[in-house]
């Protein structure tokens, strides 16, 4: 059994192979992008009957977009774990924004308040969501690091 053929047809007479190929995988990243524009945040959805209103919402709903791409950017990748951590960076940020939705801004947490102050949990391990009172995640981790790379000061 072979591997899928790839062709690729081109009217540049300069561009070497290795340009062609390059070009037209980048023009893939650029379709992706706009298919997560069109179905995840259903950016390119018409949804007013004038020109104005509909471009506010287009770009309401590509910031939506933002925050996803800064979290997976100030994933830190450093330490004993460097390779690991740099996997799960590129997964972050080529995620579609859906799986993105459900795996870090619909994560399950028990909200208690003791005292004076408000105190967020999270299941730490698949064995803590025995119980029942709370599902486990596993992205809990990188969510971790990126809030400890979050309270941190940037520097440019």
């Amino acid at each position: 059994m072979t591997g899928p053929y790839f062709f690729y047809l081109t009217n540049l007479p300069a561009a070497s192979p290795a340009d062609v190929v390059f070009q037209a995988n980048d023009r893939c990243n650029q379709e992706d992008l706009l298919a997560q524009l069109r179905n995840g945040v259903q950016a390119l959805r018409m949804p007013a009957d004038n020109l104005v209103s509909n471009w506010a919402y287009m770009v309401m709903a590509a910031l939506a977009w933002s925050p996803k791409a800064w979290f997976a950017l100030l994933l830190p990748e450093r330490g004993r774990w460097k390779e690991k951590y740099r996997h799960e960076k590129r997964q972050v940020l080529t995620m579609e924004f859906k799986r993105f939705v459900n795996a870090f801004i619909r994560m399950p947490c028990q909200i208690v308040r003791t005292g004076r102050r408000i105190v967020y949990r999270l299941p730490l391990t698949e064995r803590s969501s025995v119980k029942g009172l709370l599902a486990w995640n596993p992205w809990q981790t990188v969510f971790v690091r990126g809030l400890a790379a979050l309270s941190c000061p940037l520097r440019c």
